[in-house]
């Protein structure tokens, strides 16, 4: 019988990503910890979003964080998004 340890991640009491990987619970457990932060930001800057938009887009921006960076610093969002096709595609062929 083999033992595996599992790492699982839960955000607001709801189970959210099952792993054996340490290194990945933890980003992902982060990165929930960005979006929730971002969620905070959003609201109290008056922007009126109900709950699961808000938590969705900010979930979004948290993941993406670094293709949006890449906006901020003036990319068009066309190139990251033409970026974001082609590493889909190098994943499809290698897969």
């Amino acid at each position: 019988m083999a033992i595996t340890t599992q790492y699982v991640v839960t955000h607001k009491g709801v189970e959210k990503l099952v792993t054996t990987d340490k290194k990945e619970a933890d980003q992902y457990d982060k990165m929930l910890d960005a979006a929730d932060n971002l969620a905070q930001y959003i609201q109290a800057k008056g922007i009126g979003l109900d709950d699961s938009a808000l938590e969705e887009l900010s979930i979004l921006l948290s993941k993406n964080k670094d293709k949006i960076s890449k906006i901020f610093k003036g990319s068009s969002a066309q190139s990251v998004l033409e970026d974001e096709s082609a590493e889909v595609v190098k994943l499809k062929a290698n897969g």
